[in-house]
């Protein structure tokens, strides 16, 4: 499987502010990979923003369609306003391994339920139109044989594929190589082993 993710170094996040009736809506953004990710987030943002009225979350850390590591929290706002909203704007972005915090001061005129989940909605699709993105790859591992004299020549043929290798070990049949092999595509080695004339083997799973 192939999706995109928040393209954010460990701890750092995204920013976006948005203003609707004085009220101001800081939406942060960071790569979650995990829930302790997203709750780093959540717990500088309180850190941060203490005096802020709430702190309202969602977070999806796996793939887009992920469905046991998820959550939301409205924090204090009427149940239903803040942390589904923010989590179906995660979700419809077909993002993975993302968090978000939208802190918010409030600014005197209350919004309403409609209008609170419209503004918690609109600040973390502000957030997404400008978080920078990459993509992932899930991968699978692959177990290869080669003699040494073909090694070289795997190597480069699994570079041009990117597909990385992950270890090797070197015994008396020649080299085993565990790669990491795109869990999405078929593993044809066919070019690979005309490549080397044969001397290839795929091993079973341990």
């Amino acid at each position: 499987m192939r999706y995109a993710v928040p393209d954010l170094s460990h701890g750092q996040r995204h920013e976006s502010e948005l203003e609707v009736e004085k009220s101001r809506f800081l939406a942060w953004v960071c790569h979650a990979p995990d829930a302790a990710a997203f709750e780093a987030l959540l717990g500088e943002a309180r850190r941060l923003h203490p005096n802020a009225s709430h702190h309202c979350s969602a977070f999806i850390a796996g793939p887009p369609g992920e469905q046991t590591a998820i959550g939301f929290s409205d924090d204090g706002e009427p149940g239903g306003t803040a942390g589904r909203p923010m989590f179906q704007v995660l979700d419809g972005a077909a993002l993975g391994q993302v968090g978000c915090v939208v802190i918010r001061y409030f600014g005197g005129t209350k919004l309403g339920t409609g209008g609170l989940a419209r503004a918690y909605a609109r600040a973390v699709a502000q957030a997404l139109e400008t978080l920078p993105r990459r993509a992932v790859v899930e991968r699978a591992p692959l177990r290869l044989r080669v003699d040494f004299a073909g090694e070289a020549e795997a190597r480069a043929w699994l570079t041009e594929r990117e597909v990385p290798v992950e270890q090797a070990d070197y015994g008396a049949e020649g080299v085993e190589l565990t790669v990491g092999w795109p869990s999405d595509a078929p593993a044809d080695l066919s070019a690979l082993s005309t490549r080397l004339r044969g001397r290839l083997a795929l091993l079973p799973d341990d």
